[in-house]
């Protein structure tokens, strides 16, 4: 699933423009070029590179992932494409849990993309509920402290999670708020939605 998903991103990611190649995306400060950098920042770290990394950053993830940023931008759009067609087999961190960080990470930030471009798509459900599953738990991610206190319920897929006051909504949408993604829990219904758009828009 992680190497269909890379796979299906970088066609995706050939088809955009330069003006789009720098648009700002839904991460916060990220263009396209800089959510498709950390995409494949992690893939050529070996085990000494990584620690290195994650050392110099304090352990703190969102340096950690700023600073693989600076040795890919300068990479013009298609050599960025061509890496990812490489790393479409996850290598290294992203392969960690059967690849399962390397499908999470790339189905989160196409969207991160495709959302503010306007260009939306069917995502397998095979892929999205394992990546639902995994959002929730994932320590960076930080899914289950963000919506605690409600149910999600998918109204798109047969999946729900939680336990409170029911949001609801399609599974994509309810995945990119597991993910803190501003903007998107106006998507959502049901009585608990005030509360998660309080936590994640206010």
């Amino acid at each position: 699933m992680a190497r269909d998903e890379r796979t299906e991103f970088a066609a995706f990611l050939a088809t955009l423009s330069p003006e789009q190649w720098d648009t700002q995306t839904l991460c916060a400060g990220w263009r396209v070029r800089d959510v498709v950098a950390h995409v494949i920042s992690y893939d050529e770290l070996d085990a000494r590179g990584l620690a290195s990394r994650l050392a110099k950053a304090r352990f703190n993830p969102d340096r950690a992932n700023a600073a693989g940023l600076p040795e890919y931008n300068v990479r013009q759009p298609e050599e960025l494409v061509a890496l990812l067609d490489e790393h479409a087999e996850p290598r290294g961190l992203p392969a960690a849990f059967g690849g399962m960080i390397a499908l999470v990470d790339a189905l989160i930030h196409q969207q991160d993309i495709r959302r503010p471009l306007g260009m939306p798509r069917e995502i397998p459900a095979e892929r999205l509920l394992p990546a639902l599953r995994c959002a929730l738990f994932a320590p960076v991610i930080r899914g289950f402290w963000r919506v605690r206190g409600v149910r999600l319920v998918a109204t798109d897929l047969d999946w729900a999670s939680g336990k409170g006051p029911e949001v609801r909504g399609k599974a994509e949408a309810l995945l990119m708020v597991i993910a803190g993604r501003r903007g998107v829990t106006g998507e959502l219904s049901g009585p608990g939605q005030a509360k998660l758009a309080d936590r994640i828009d206010g």
